[in-house]
């Protein structure tokens, strides 16, 4: 029996049916599902790296070298195999879609691989430094390439309705709005940093918890989503596009290398941010791990987005996605400058994160619709369509920004001197950090997003794909249809 066939047993078919997007749908499929793994790599995005600095003491490794060059290297290794898994994604023919019977492997490597980046032991040097290596490898340059590449293009492969898939990526992005707006960046900082302080057993406590937590919901994303896209072919000859010809396609066109810059200068900024923001609130703003800081922060930055379940996608379809987004844009920077000027005026912070968090509304909720309009754009350019390829190439320069950055934030705070807290009688209690070590951590928090911001509404001017998708979209159905 082949795979196609194994696949198209009743244990592995979707529960979704209809030829419409269903409330189970968006709610299981793209709400609930994704949230296990999603508020995984949130905590991860925003308290790996302190867990490396601050627990496992790695700062000073190789005279600060280690945390500067290994996340740089790994993500080199993860660029690789995103290239891989997009050309796998692309080879996948089941009765199941191309890339959902991914999600279905995803889902206990997710959960295993989660629990080993914790579980470093406590030897020597060495040894900690392979386990670092090997453990952010399996997880971020295998596991979590497996599911994000499959994740992502839930959206664009769910359907052509660009009402519905619209809909369907507000879902995706309150799901990661919810588990790094809510839980990590106030329930964490008030509730579980402070009773985990830089005790090991405790963080590897806590992160089996979650990895074990994404397992059961990673399978409910696979079983409640659906490939309408691919489904419309897939009674046909399926023909396999090389993968350079691909390669060519995408980067000879001038929306989708648009659009991968916008999404490299949004990434570079916003992961240097995400990797501040708990030294910012605990070393510039407020007092380390005080429980009030981040928590003040992070309910600024999550009442816009509350706002944005329901009045993004309205006035999307109002405006225009492009056009919202780069209006917001000139909010998001006009926000930054004014935490830029006081970063360490409260009152002045919250106002500014505030007028920012409006600004950065439509790029959160609407981005991936923005996104499968440029993949519908250059099915009807070409005559075929490069779903991971181009989904490749997204999750390359994701992948690289968060290495890149990961390693130029952690030279930056070696080479300013930052001095990681100490464990004295049982309590955390951590250094006064000198003032480049806080000049560095408030440019990377609330600086350098007010350039990105600044480049990416220069950048969204020349985006105008969607003036004319709908007619596209019924270009290539009737070339189908007349095919058929």
């Amino acid at each position: 029996m082949d795979k196609k066939k194994k696949l198209d047993q009743p244990i592995f078919r979707s529960r979704v049916t209809n030829a419409d997007v269903q409330k189970s749908e968006r709610w299981l499929g793209y709400l609930l599902g994704p949230a296990g793994a999603l508020l995984l790599n949130a905590v991860l995005a925003t308290y790996l790296n302190v867990y490396y600095t601050d627990v496992l003491k790695l700062t000073s490794v190789w005279g600060g070298a280690f945390l500067v060059m290994f996340p740089i290297i790994s993500k080199v290794i993860d660029a690789i195999t995103n290239v891989i898994m997009g050309y796998v994604i692309d080879h996948t023919h089941t009765a199941q879609g191309k890339a959902r019977p991914w999600l279905l492997l995803s889902a206990p490597l997710l959960a295993v691989t989660g629990i080993l980046l914790f579980t470093v032991p406590t030897g020597s040097e060495t040894i900690k430094v392979i386990w670092v290596m090997v453990s952010y490898n399996l997880f971020y340059s295998f596991a979590y390439t497996i599911f994000n590449m499959s994740h992502n293009l839930m959206v664009p492969l769910s359907t052509r309705n660009t009402t519905q898939r619209g809909s369907l990526s507000v879902f995706n992005q309150i799901a990661a709005i919810m588990m790094s707006g809510i839980l990590v960046a106030l329930i964490f900082p008030m509730m579980i940093m402070p009773k985990i302080g830089v005790d090991q057993g405790k963080w590897i406590t806590l992160m089996c918890i979650l990895s074990i937590i994404a397992l059961p919901l990673t399978l409910m994303e696979y079983y409640f989503t659906k490939e309408r896209v691919t489904e419309e072919t897939q009674d046909e000859e399926q023909e396999d596009v090389p993968f350079l010809t691909q390669l060519k396609a995408i980067f000879s066109d001038k929306y989708m290398i648009i659009i991968y810059a916008y999404f490299l200068v949004y990434t570079f900024g916003s992961s240097i941010k995400n990797m501040s923001l708990v030294y910012f609130c605990n070393y510039v703003l407020g007092t380390y791990n005080d429980g009030i800081t981040q928590t003040m922060i992070s309910v600024i930055g999550g009442i816009p987005m509350g706002i944005g379940i329901f009045a993004v996608w309205p006035l999307a379809k109002k405006f225009g996605k492009r056009n919202l987004t780069l209006a917001g844009f000139i909010l998001y920077a006009i926000g930054g400058a004014i935490c830029w000027m006081f970063p360490t005026n409260m009152v002045m912070m919250l106002v500014g994160q505030f007028i920012k968090n409006i600004g950065g509304l439509p790029c959160a909720y609407v981005f991936m619709a923005l996104f499968a309009d440029v993949m519908d754009h250059m099915e009807w350019k070409n005559g075929f369509r490069s779903d991971g390829t181009a989904m490749s190439v997204y999750n390359i320069i994701a992948v690289a920004m968060v290495g890149i950055c990961q390693g130029l934030f952690n030279g930056l705070l070696a080479k300013a001197g930052y001095v990681a807290p100490e464990i004295i009688n049982g309590e955390t209690v951590a250094a006064v950090q000198s003032a480049a070590v806080q000049n560095v951590i408030t440019f990377g928090f609330v600086g350098l997003e007010v350039i990105t911001g600044i480049i990416l509404v220069i950048l969204l001017i020349f985006l105008n794909v969607e003036k004319d998708i709908d007619k596209k979209q019924a270009e290539i159905k009737a070339r189908r249809e007349e095919k058929a």
